[in-house]
């Protein structure tokens, strides 16, 4: 049987190989070329994988209803997934934060970057929810609080194109903690996008170009989920494998810190050792969610 070339072929990586297997005369010569075609077009595949599951994305907690106790909660959150980034051997740092009176986060931004990253943390989009008795509260009277959290991919390729006329740009100087630590220079870039409203900020890097480049790749892929969620909502039905609605605006999970128990309410399933979870030992948690994802996908 003649072996079919035609995806050989193809592929500009791969074509002027199959043009060397058909000049060739000797087997194990040909073997060769065959297998190292194979090997191209296998890391093409782990090419298309990396960009439906990039390995950098960016991820924003946001105080909800609860006032300081919500920003409490916020960072929190933002910090138990710098602990499980830390735990999986990710990078993680923060690129931007805007902290309460007392330290909370009224929203914080990082970046993590890593093998399976957004893989991993696709799930935890939403409304997060937590129920406790705060040191403050005289009467033993329980508060709910909440945070939201987006994972928002960093692809290498993106259909959104955003028009510059689009874009109001301020610059400023990154905050510090006094002394040597304040930033002289107004490196600091806040990017609105006025057809949506969405505002952007970076402050990590040291020069105002490196952080308008990390602001824009973040409004892109803001953009990138905003156009997600529209095609999730109007196909939901159709998704099997969906977890939940996929949209920012969904409340997730509640952890009772009374009842020491977390609880996901798109799967149903709950976990007690809150601390040592807010420690970073998520991986109980994300399997769930990955398991009822395949089965679901299989149903």
């Amino acid at each position: 049987m003649e072996l079919d070339l035609e995806k050989y072929k193809n592929n500009p990586k791969t074509a002027y190989l199959a043009q060397a297997y058909l000049q060739s005369v000797d087997e194990e010569s040909k073997q060769m070329i065959l297998a190292e075609m194979e090997k191209i077009l296998g890391s093409n595949n782990g090419s298309e994988e990396t960009e439906e599951f990039p390995n950098e994305v960016v991820l924003e907690v946001r105080a909800g209803a609860g006032g300081e106790e919500a920003s409490f909660f916020a960072r929190k959150l933002a910090d138990m997934y710098t602990r499980y980034a830390d735990l999986k051997g990710w990078s993680a740092r923060l690129l931007y934060a805007s902290e309460s009176s007392l330290g909370g986060y009224k929203e914080a931004s990082l970046e993590m970057k890593g093998r399976g990253v957004f893989k991993e943390l696709r799930f935890e989009t939403g409304v997060h929810r937590i129920q406790r008795i705060p040191t403050t509260e005289k009467t033993g009277r329980v508060h709910t609080s909440t945070a939201s959290v987006a994972i928002l991919p960093i692809r290498k390729k993106t259909k959104i194109e955003i028009n510059p006329t689009d874009l109001e740009i301020e610059f400023s100087r990154s905050g510090g903690a006094g002394g040597q630590n304040v930033n002289k220079v107004e490196t600091a870039v806040r990017i609105i996008h006025k057809p949506t409203g969405i505002d952007v900020r970076s402050t990590a890097e040291r020069s105002q170009l490196k952080n308008r480049e990390k602001a824009l790749s973040i409004l892109t892929a803001k953009l990138d989920a905003l156009h997600e969620e529209e095609e999730a909502r109007k196909h939901a039905e159709h998704r099997k494998s969906q977890i939940g609605t996929a949209d920012r605006s969904e409340k997730i999970r509640t952890y009772n810190i009374l009842q020491d128990r977390i609880t996901d309410h798109r799967i149903k399933e709950s976990w007690h050792n809150i601390e040592e979870i807010f420690a970073g030992k998520l991986e109980p948690i994300i399997k769930s969610l990955e398991k009822a994802s395949a089965e679901r996908a299989s149903s």
